[in-house]
């Protein structure tokens, strides 16, 4: 069974710089395709990052490319390094895993976590 833990959410300005952490206590998370997902409110959930099981490949949304990158120790924990923060990128972020192949599809992710908030202020 895959358990996901989120942290590392805070309060930051404009410009600033957070690291998420996604861990699993279970011995078969670095077997799966792990993703970050976010949602702001009224919005719906929209893909950010993912990366495949031995971290090799990455994929990214258009609105983080090269501002967010996400990695794998592929022992317990997948990170989310996000630098010069917009107050657009104020959400909630999810991480999730997968069995499958990389996807920005949340409905193909069968893990998920609580959630950790983040929030950019102007």
């Amino acid at each position: 069974q895959v358990q996901l833990v989120e942290s590392g959410g805070g309060l930051v300005q404009t410009g600033g710089s957070l690291r998420l952490s996604c861990a699993d206590s279970g011995r078969t998370f670095s077997l799966y395709t792990t993703a970050w997902f976010r949602q702001a409110p009224g919005k719906e959930r929209e893909f950010v990052a993912a990366v495949n099981w031995n971290g090799v490949s990455t994929y990214y949304a258009d609105s983080v490319k090269g501002r967010f990158t996400i990695s794998r120790d592929n022992a317990k924990t997948v990170y989310l390094q996000m630098n010069s923060l917009k107050p657009e990128d104020t959400a909630a972020y999810y991480c999730a895993a997968t069995h499958g192949s990389m996807s920005r599809d949340p409905s193909l992710f069968s893990y998920w976590g609580q959630g950790t908030q983040v929030t950019v202020s102007s």
